[in-house]
C-alpha cells in the first residue's frame, strides 16, 4: 500500500484519532481511507445519472471569514443556471448559513459541491440530492 503525506489542522487530526478510537479502527489512515471511499462514490450512483435532480446545500462559516461568503457569491453568479435558489441567514453571534437549492443535472451538482468544499475556511458543508421525478411519489 503506497503512504501519502497529508496536511490538516491539528484539531482535525484530533477529531480523525478520537473518532477512530470511538468507532473501533485500527487507526487514522482507515478512516481516512474510508472518508476518501465515501467521498469518490457520493456521485456515482448509477440511479442519479441521466435524470433532473434537486439538490440542498447548507454551509456554514464564520463572518469574519469574507472570502467565504464572497466565493458562495461567485459560486451563485457563475452557476445561475443551476441555482434555482439562495438563502443567507445569520446564526448567531459570529455565523453565516448559505443554502442552495439547485435543479439539474448530476454532473453539474457533483461540480457545485466540489467546489463548494475546495472553499478554505467553511466550517461546515452539508448536502442532499433527489431525482425531481420522485418527488410526485413522496408522501
Amino acid at each position: 500500500m503506497t503512504v501519502v503525506s497529508v496536511s490538516m489542522p491539528d484539531e482535525l487530526l484530533e477529531r480523525i484519532d478520537t473518532f477512530a478510537d470511538e468507532h473501533g479502527y485500527t487507526g487514522r489512515s482507515e478512516v481516512v481511507r474510508e472518508a476518501a471511499r465515501n467521498l469518490l462514490g457520493e456521485f456515482e450512483d448509477k440511479q442519479l445519472e441521466e435524470r433532473e435532480l434537486m439538490g440542498v446545500v447548507t454551509v456554514l462559516f464564520d463572518y469574519s471569514s469574507s472570502g467565504v461568503e464572497n466565493r458562495m457569491m461567485n459560486l451563485r453568479h457563475e452557476y445561475e443556471n443551476l441555482v434555482a435558489s439562495n438563502v443567507h441567514s445569520h446564526i448567531g453571534d459570529h455565523y453565516c448559513l448559505e443554502l442552495f437549492i439547485l435543479e439539474g443535472g448530476l454532473e453539474d451538482i457533483s461540480t457545485f459541491v466540489g467546489k463548494i468544499r475546495a472553499t478554505q475556511d467553511t466550517l461546515s458543508i452539508d448536502y442532499s440530492v433527489m431525482p425531481v421525478d420522485r418527488i410526485d411519489t413522496i408522501g
